[in-house]
């Protein structure tokens, strides 16, 4: 069994939990009541108690944000801005995001069980520093000169895409926000953000931040609610001109038949995942070994790109499971206060009974428990590491997202093997490769079928690279600038040279 810390909230008494400030819908500058003024309960993952209730948000809040994202798009200055303005503005946007850092960490802790000490090191910074590459790209939005085959002069502009929906997940509430929001603003559109109804804390103060930063009112919009509500409208509507969507795979279908049947708006659709991670029999055990666990239970395996499909080549495969073994015993499941824990509670109890469902599947049909596979005995949502072994292809935790932490390991002899069964899924949004053989790399990498291959290392994410699927895992990119380029459209202007006999 892994490691368990002292139980909920053992460093409360000296680290005082943030104070919730915003509930409200935030719709052209102001924070609101819903029209219907209902409300809905978030809660606390660490302990299965209400945080705080929050305005429902349904179609006629939408309607309202649409149009505030309208007209501050058709009339008001920020898509006019020059480019230099609105980097100046996302700058100061990322400096207030780096002096509230502690309080947000706090926030998507309470709200999502995220690890506190992590949040304040690596992901609020990273959010911030997010908004800054796309603040640098603002003022560098240029066309091109284009080399006609005629007697005509022509050139490209990169216009602002228009009225933009985000549609964000619950498992990163912060860097989701700054990885869709960020370049949208920098490409000059407007926006109406929908947060998942687990964690709309801290989308409501980034909301807040935005206002004190000097975006113009009606530009950033955020309608917190459920996603057959608030989100069916904001996908189905005939006034917003794209939506970026990142969650499952069976909503993204629903956003894109949404998009279909109004206006035909385009969409960007990052979706589940069921990455395989492949081990060479040249790796160094020990450090595969840590990464492997990293691949699996990183966010307490709330990540669309988990590695939780191992592949071990037969002649390591005993060693790594020793290796393995030895290694998971020392992770922590505990409160995300304490500094300590490796990861927290799964993100709410739908969640929590999901992944232990699953586990049930994997012992009900053959697969061997390896390690954990149980629920910890305390209020919350906190589940065991869990490492399953003789697990076949075709069973049910090998083929279907957990979006957990629950990690199959599979044997196999050959490259040509590994690289039909990695590919034999639905999904292409990740893979991890291990090996010091720069031939076998090379193969690899080339042939799975995924949108971000990493050699030797896992979640190596950056600003710089573009992230995004094959296959169901969806398409378009985030981040990159191909992140900035899927807001801008290109319009062609052609002048004819009149001296031309042609013409």
């Amino acid at each position: 069994m892994a490691a368990e810390s002292n139980g909920n909230g053992t460093l409360e008494s000296y680290l005082k939990l943030p104070q919730i400030k915003f509930t409200k819908l935030f719709i052209n500058g102001q924070f609101v009541d819903s029209v219907s003024g209902r409300t809905f309960e978030t809660i606390d993952p660490r302990t299965g108690e209400v945080i705080a209730n929050i305005a429902e948000g349904d179609k006629k809040d939408v309607d309202l944000a649409v149009q505030a994202a309208r007209d501050a798009f058709d009339h008001g200055p920020w898509p006019r801005l020059p480019g230099v303005e609105r980097r100046k503005i996302l700058m100061k946007f990322a400096d207030l995001i780096d002096e509230h850092t502690e309080e947000l960490a706090k926030l998507d802790a309470i709200d999502a069980g995220k690890l506190v000490h992590l949040a304040k090191i690596m992901e609020i910074p990273e959010a911030a520093e997010t908004l800054r590459y796309y603040a640098g790209a603002a003022d560098k939005i240029h066309g091109e000169t284009l080399k006609m085959s005629r007697e005509l002069q022509g050139y490209t502009l990169h216009e602002p895409m228009g009225v933009v929906g985000h549609i964000i997940p619950w498992n990163f509430p912060s860097t989701m926000f700054t990885m869709k929001v960020g370049p949208a603003l920098a490409a000059g559109c407007t926006m109406i953000v929908k947060p998942a109804e687990q964690t709309p804390l801290s989308a409501l103060y980034y909301a807040h931040l935005a206002k004190l930063a000097g975006i113009p009112d009606g530009v950033l919009n955020v309608v917190t609610g459920f996603g057959h509500t608030a989100g069916a409208a904001l996908s189905s509507h005939m006034d917003v001109d794209m939506i970026s969507f990142t969650g499952s795979t069976e909503v993204g279908r629903l956003v894109m038949q949404a998009a279909a049947t109004s206006n035909l708006k385009p969409v960007c659709l990052e979706l589940g995942g069921k990455s395989p991670f492949m081990i060479f029999d040249d790796a160094d055990v020990d450090k595969v070994a840590e990464l492997a666990l990293q691949g699996s239970y990183f966010n307490k395996g709330e990540i669309c790109v988990a590695g939780s499909r191992v592949f071990v080549q037969e002649g390591i495969y005993v060693k790594f499971l020793i290796k393995l073994k030895e290694k998971v015993k020392n992770w922590v499941v505990g409160d995300p206060f304490e500094p300590t824990s490796h990861y927290g509670p799964q993100v709410d109890k739908k969640q929590y009974e999901r992944v232990l469902s699953y586990i049930e599947k994997g012992k009900k049909e053959g697969a061997t428990l390896f390690h954990g596979g149980k629920a910890l005995d305390r209020k919350g949502y906190y589940i065991e590491p869990t490492i399953f072994i003789d697990v076949t292809d075709d069973m049910t935790i090998a083929k279907e997202e957990i979006f957990g932490p629950v990690m199959s390991i599979f044997k196999f002899k050959t490259v040509e093997e590994v690289i039909k069964r990695a590919n034999a899924s639905k999904y292409g949004l990740a893979a991890g490769v291990m090996t010091n053989d720069l031939n076998i790399a090379n193969t690899v990498s080339r042939s799975i079928r995924a949108g971000a291959i990493w050699m030797n290392c896992y979640f190596a994410f950056d600003r710089d690279s573009p992230y995004g699927g094959y296959k169901m895992s969806g398409f378009g990119r985030d981040l990159g600038m191909d992140g900035l380029k899927k807001y801008l459209q290109v319009k062609s202007v052609v002048t004819p040279i009149y001296n031309s006999p042609w013409l």
